[in-house]
């Protein structure tokens, strides 16, 4: 396995059956020219086999902190430590930027992401509520 980060939307639009929906090109162009944005891709055999994308927040008391936003790995590369292997890997680059520490959300009862994060170090402390808002 081979993990690098994506560096054109040709990239990212290669890892597109990984993604919830279709690739926007203007998206995915903003997405890897804001600062702080990351998206990592996991390769096996040349095939895009997974992806990790964090974002850099920062707050004037508190530093920089990474946003881990999604994790995906294809069906036929589960269960082979290639989330972990991402996770671990974002957590690398959050510390290389100067982050104080990373987080990510997680769905009740999404059991197998919850075990690759926590394979990956990660931690829950059970209190987190999340509350959204559609526009």
């Amino acid at each position: 396995m081979e993990i690098r980060k994506a560096g054109t939307v040709a990239d990212v639009a290669a890892a597109e059956h990984l993604f919830d929906h279709p690739v926007r090109p203007e998206w995915a162009e903003r997405f890897l020219t804001t600062a702080g944005h990351h998206l990592l891709l996991a390769y096996e055999e040349g095939a895009v086999a997974g992806f990790v994308s964090g974002v850099e927040t920062l707050h004037p008391d508190k530093g920089a902190e990474m946003f881990l936003y999604e994790l995906a790995v294809g069906e036929p590369y589960r269960r082979r430590g290639i989330g972990r292997a991402l996770v671990l890997r974002l957590a690398a680059l959050a510390r290389e930027r100067g982050c104080y520490g990373m987080w990510v959300g997680v769905d009740a009862g999404n059991d197998v992401a919850l075990a690759a994060y926590r394979s990956a170090g990660g931690k829950g402390d059970g209190t987190c509520t999340v509350v959204t808002w559609d526009f």
